[in-house]
């Protein structure tokens, strides 16, 4: 007969999560109070590593944007109160990089950045989209970013003064309207492109304006007579008393699904606009970035607890009373998606059919006349 031995647990041990081999006489009651302890301990450890690592240290935050649009608006929402929901309460410092429809900002963050969880991007979706159906190339790839998340699930809209030649998004179709726009890789530059080369709208472009409030400002003074792809929580909190007193008018909506609020005030999708499956299969891949409409991404290689920990800080932020409280009075709104969420969809983007991505890079091709 052999003797049945009980196993032997050291308490010291076992609080700090030290292995059980050496400690335990491996009956099967043992080993599986072992692979408990570990599962307690071992995430406890994790956030005081991270903890120790963030604590009295800086976090750059970069915006891709100009001081004062909707990307730094929002960026320095995140920053005010990121801090205080990380383990070791960092201070988080917003720092702008515009260029490029933030693709500087994205090649900045992919390439050159501390890759050690001190430096995050907040980038524009189309410099997640841009290597995949923009123009020019980039240096930066996006399905080695870190996503942390994404501030806002993003309606963008046509807009024109009430004094332009065109009242709906239908008169585009037979009438110019000159619109400012970014460089390429921004939607403001990307989005009317593709409305002219596939359902045939007639937007002209001014292109090369820095920011969002750059190009508000030229509408506002009459350079140009509309804009298109502009974030509609970004004229909201900028300007807040465009669209109820009539002076500008919303010709459609850019998304997929759109805005509950214009869409009940009858303001239709140019999704609406399209006229066969290849024009709406089009429109959705490029409307799907509207999902991740405001994200926020960490450079490849920076250590799995540090990510799980700055996306946990995120989602958390997202749902702070006080954060919610000043993004109110600001007029930006919040709609979360989690870092794993975006991270999923960029992937889902990213196997879209080539022949597909084909038409559509093409699309991306501005001509003006």
């Amino acid at each position: 007969m052999f003797a049945t031995h009980r196993p032997i647990f050291s308490r010291v041990a076992f609080r700090h999560g030290a292995y059980c081999p050496r400690l335990v006489r491996w009956a099967a009651s043992g080993a599986v109070a072992c692979v408990v302890a570990a599962a307690v301990v071992l995430p406890a450890r994790a956030q005081d590593d991270v903890a120790k690592f963030y604590a009295g240290k800086n976090v750059d935050l970069y915006i891709g944007s100009t001081a004062g649009g909707g990307y730094d608006s929002y960026a320095r929402l995140v920053a005010r109160h990121l801090g205080a929901h990380i383990p070791g309460h960092p201070t988080i410092v917003p720092i702008n990089m515009p260029g490029a429809g933030s693709n500087k900002l994205a090649y900045y963050i992919y390439a050159v950045a501390p890759k050690d969880g001190t430096a995050m991007g907040a980038i524009f979706p189309g410099a997640v989209m841009e290597p995949l159906i923009g123009d020019k190339p980039v240096k930066h790839d996006p399905q080695k970013f870190n996503y942390v998340g994404s501030a806002n699930n993003e309606t963008n809209v046509c807009i024109a003064r009430s004094d332009a030649p065109v009242k709906t998004f239908k008169d585009v179709l037979t009438h110019e309207l000159r619109i400012a726009s970014s460089a390429s890789g921004g939607s403001t530059r990307d989005y009317p492109a593709v409305l002219d080369n596939v359902l045939g709208a007639k937007f002209r472009l001014v292109m090369g304006y820095p920011g969002s409030r750059q190009m508000m400002l030229a509408l506002e003074q009459g350079e140009v007579q509309g804009m298109c792809g502009i974030a509609e929580s970004s004229l909201a909190e900028a300007e807040p008393d465009w669209l109820p007193s009539g002076k500008m008018i919303v010709l459609a909506q850019e998304a997929l699904k759109g805005d509950p609020a214009l869409t009940a005030k009858g303001v239709p999708l140019t999704l609406d606009f399209a006229k066969s499956d290849e024009q709406k299969q089009l429109l959705d891949v490029l409307y799907s970035q509207q999902v991740f409409g405001r994200p926020y991404v960490l450079p490849p290689g920076v250590p799995a607890d540090r990510v799980a920990a700055l996306r946990k800080a995120f989602m958390a932020t997202m749902q702070d009373p006080a954060l919610r409280a000043d993004a109110k009075r600001v007029r930006l709104a919040i709609d979360p998606i989690s870092g794993a969420d975006v991270q999923a969809l960029v992937t889902k983007v990213y196997a879209t059919p080539k022949p597909v991505i084909k038409k559509l890079k093409q699309a991306m091709i501005y001509k003006s006349s």
